[in-house]
C-alpha cells in the first residue's frame, strides 16, 4: 500500500515542493508594485515592509500540480474555484484591508460553494453528540458555514509570528494524510500530502534560519484565508466519507492548538466588555515570544506538539475511548489553557521559566502580584 501511495503521488508530491519554492520566492517580486506589503509597528514583530504574497505562491503551485497530473478528484476542482475566490478577496483585504462583514461574506460564499457543487457537509455528527443516527437536518447547511467561517479566521488570528501557521498547517495536513491512509483513501492521502508539500515551500522562505535571519515572505490574508479553508475541506472530505469512514471526534483535534487558543481569546475578550475580533498580544504565540522564545523554536515545537495530539486522540479512538470523553477532553484542554492564560504576566513568567527556569522571575511576579493586592 505504501509502494502504491508513492508511485501515483511521489511525483506530485516533488512538483508540489518545488513549485511552491520557486513560485513563492518569485511571488515577492510583484509584492511592491502591487502594494502588498505588510508594514512594521504596532502588534508585529517584523522590522521592515515583507511581502504579503505567499498565498498566492503557494495557490498556483497546487493548482499547476493538479492541472499537470490531472488531479481533481473528490470534487477537486470545486475547492480550486471556491480557493481562486477566497485568494482574490484576500489579496483586496491584504492591500486595502476590507471590513470584517465583507470578508465573512466572502467566506460565506466559498462555504457555500463547497456545499452546493461538492456536496461537502458536516452531517454526521454521532460521534460527537453521543446519540446514534444524530444529523441537524435542515440546519446542517448552515451548521457547516459556521465551522468552515470559525476554523478559517482561527487560523488567520494565528498569523502572528514567522512559520508558526504554516507549521500548524502542515501538522494539520499531515495527521489528515495519515489518517486518510490507514482509512484506505489513497486518494485523500496524496492530496493532503501535495498540499503539505506546497505549505513546506512557502515554510522555507517563512521561517528563520542561521542562514536566512528574516522571513522573507508573510502568507497575508489571502494565504491564510486560502490555508483555513483547505483545512476545513479536507476535514469534512475525511470525517463524512461513509466510504472511508474517520470519526469527526478527532477533526478538532488534529488542528487543536489555533482553535483553542481562539476560543480561549475570544471568551476573554467577550468577558473585559471588548469585541471578539479585537486585536492584542494575548495570542498562544505572543505569550511564548514575550517569554524569549524565538520564532524558529516556536514554530517546530508547536508543529511538533500539535502532531503528538493529534497521534494521541487517534491512538485514543483506535483502542476504543468513548467519544463522549474525546469530546469532554477537548473542551476539558480549552479550560485548562484559559485557566493558564487568564493572567497574562503569569502566564509569561511560567513560560519564561520552563525555558530558562528562572525562579527569580517567578518570585517578581509574586512580589508585584502582592503589592497589587494591597493597592487595592
Amino acid at each position: 500500500m505504501i509502494q502504491a501511495f508513492f508511485h501515483s503521488y511521489g511525483l506530485p508530491l516533488l512538483l508540489s515542493l518545488g513549485l511552491s519554492l520557486v513560485l513563492v520566492r518569485f511571488s515577492v517580486l510583484f509584492a511592491k508594485p502591487l502594494g502588498l506589503l505588510d508594514q512594521p509597528g504596532g502588534r508585529k514583530n517584523h522590522a521592515i515592509p515583507t511581502p504579503v504574497t505567499g498565498g498566492l505562491g503557494v495557490f498556483f503551485a497546487l493548482l499547476l500540480t493538479s492541472v499537470f497530473f490531472n488531479l481533481f478528484g473528490m470534487h477537486l476542482d470545486v475547492f480550486f474555484v471556491a480557493g481562486a475566490w477566497l485568494i482574490l478577496v484576500g489579496v483586496l483585504d491584504d492591500r486595502f484591508e476590507l471590513s470584517s462583514l465583507t470578508r465573512f461574506v466572502a467566506q460565506a460564499i466559498a462555504a457555500g460553494i463547497m456545499i452546493y457543487f461538492a456536496g461537502l457537509q458536516a452531517y454526521e455528527l454521532s460521534d460527537v453528540v453521543g446519540v446514534s443516527g444524530f444529523h441537524l437536518g435542515l440546519l446542517t447547511p448552515f451548521f457547516t458555514v459556521f465551522i468552515t467561517l470559525g476554523l478559517i479566521n482561527a487560523l488567520n488570528m494565528a498569523d502572528g509570528s514567522d512559520g508558526y501557521l504554516a507549521g500548524q498547517v502542515m501538522a494539520a495536513l499531515g495527521l489528515f494524510s495519515g489518517l486518510a491512509f490507514y482509512a484506505g483513501n489513497l486518494e485523500l492521502a496524496g492530496q493532503c500530502a501535495i498540499f503539505a508539500a506546497a505549505v513546506l515551500g512557502f515554510w522555507c522562505w517563512n521561517m528563520r534560519f542561521p542562514w536566512q535571519k528574516r522571513a522573507r515572505v508573510f502568507l497575508g490574508d489571502a494565504g491564510s484565508t486560502f490555508l483555513g479553508f483547505a483545512v476545513v475541506w479536507f476535514a469534512l472530505q475525511l470525517t463524512q466519507n461513509s466510504s472511508h469512514p474517520v470519526s469527526p471526534v478527532l477533526a478538532p483535534w488534529m488542528i487543536a492548538l489555533p482553535v483553542l487558543d481562539c476560543v480561549v481569546l475570544m471568551l476573554d475578550r467577550i468577558r473585559q466588555g471588548r469585541s471578539p475580533f479585537s486585536a492584542d498580544r494575548n495570542h498562544m504565540h505572543h505569550l511564548l515570544l514575550d517569554a524569549g522564545y524565538s520564532p524558529t523554536s516556536i514554530a517546530i515545537t508547536m508543529m511538533l506538539l500539535s502532531v503528538l495530539i493529534g497521534c494521541m486522540a487517534a491512538v485514543a479512538v483506535k483502542l476504543g475511548a468513548t467519544r463522549t470523553w474525546i469530546v469532554l477532553a477537548y473542551f476539558a484542554l480549552i479550560g485548562v489553557y484559559w485557566a493558564f492564560s487568564f493572567n497574562r504576566q503569569r502566564a509569561v513568567a511560567s513560560l519564561r521559566f520552563l525555558r530558562v527556569g528562572d525562579k527569580d522571575d517567578m518570585a517578581r511576579f509574586g512580589e508585584k502580584e502582592t503589592k497589587d493586592i494591597n493597592s487595592a
